[in-house]
Parts: C-alpha cells; sequence; structure tokens
C-alpha cells in the first residue's frame, strides 16, 4: 500500500483531490516557521540565555517547578538553565528547518512534538483552563506530520523520487 500518492480511484485531479494532497503544507509552513521563529527568538534574547534575572530561562523554570507535572524534569533543566535554554533553542531551530525544508520531516516532527510535550508538562502545566496553554495544541500540531510526513514539496519526496529513478514514477 502507498501512502505517498493521494488521489482518486477514478485519478481524478479535481479540487477536492488537490485540496487533500496538499492539506498539511499549511500546517507544515505553520509550525515551521513558528519554530524557526522561536529558535531565533531565544537565540537573539541576551536575558533568556542566563541562569537568572528578569526574562532569564532559569527564573522561568523556578516559576513552574512547583506547579509543574514532571518536577523532576525542571529540576533537570535547571542543573544548567542557560544549557537547557540553549538545547530548546537549537532544537526548535532544527525542526523548524527541517519542517520548513520537508527534510526528515517525521522525525522533526517527532522532535517537534516532544519539545511541545516538555514545555507542555513543565511550562505551561498549570494553564486553567488547560487550553489557555499553547503547548498542547502545538504537541497536537504535529501529530499528522509525524504520522504522514510530507510527501509532496519537500526534500524527502525528491530523495524518495531518485531512489526509485525512472521506472519509479518521478517527483509528485
Amino acid at each position: 500500500m502507498r501512502t505517498d500518492v493521494y488521489t482518486s480511484p477514478g485519478g481524478g485531479g479535481g479540487r477536492r483531490d488537490i485540496a487533500a494532497r496538499y492539506a498539511l503544507l499549511p500546517l507544515r509552513i505553520f509550525l515551521g516557521v513558528t519554530f524557526v521563529y522561536a529558535g531565533l527568538d531565544k537565540l537573539t534574547d541576551s536575558a533568556f540565555m542566563k541562569d537568572a534575572g528578569a526574562g532569564s530561562v532559569g527564573d522561568m523554570m523556578r516559576a513552574v517547578r512547583d506547579s509543574s507535572a514532571v518536577p523532576a524534569l525542571v529540576d533537570l533543566a535547571l542543573k544548567s538553565p542557560a544549557g537547557f535554554g540553549y538545547a530548546i533553542a537549537l532544537g526548535e531551530l532544527a525542526v523548524g528547518i527541517g519542517t520548513l525544508l520537508g527534510l526528515l520531516t517525521r522525525l522533526a516532527a517527532l522532535g517537534g512534538a516532544l519539545i511541545s510535550l516538555s514545555l507542555w508538562l513543565t511550562v505551561s502545566w498549570a494553564a486553567d483552563p488547560y487550553y489557555y496553554g499553547n503547548d498542547l495544541a502545538y504537541l497536537m500540531a504535529w501529530l499528522p506530520l509525524v504520522l504522514a510526513g510530507a510527501p509532496l514539496l519537500s526534500l524527502d519526496a525528491v530523495l524518495r523520487s531518485r531512489r526509485r529513478g525512472p521506472a519509479g514514477g518521478g517527483y509528485r
């Protein structure tokens, strides 16, 4: 069963088929741009990458420690707040670039889901009502890309078509 081709049994190219084929592209662009922006924002914010002080990752982690679902994760981050800040920022940047380019998309999406999960369990866990915490929504948004990858307009698709060769159907 092929999962990289989205056409109706009749092979039609109607609007519904085209919409279905490109349905994940807006989500991929949104998540990719958002995570690139978030990573760059953290890397360029001199206050964020500090162990303590206004706007620092250290102060943020200390503020959420007692209200998080997994205080042990916060304690781990507090061993080196700046290191944790760089890890999150570089992770967001890598996930965002991979998602935008469609390179190792499922792996990038899994990374995005794990970053969102860890932030939900720590930083936004105490949001009340729960849907005010945006990390849970990001976690759910990554799941379709974890499952489907980027079958179109992606480096994954280009690499897949090259592996198939001329007899494999070419680039879709």
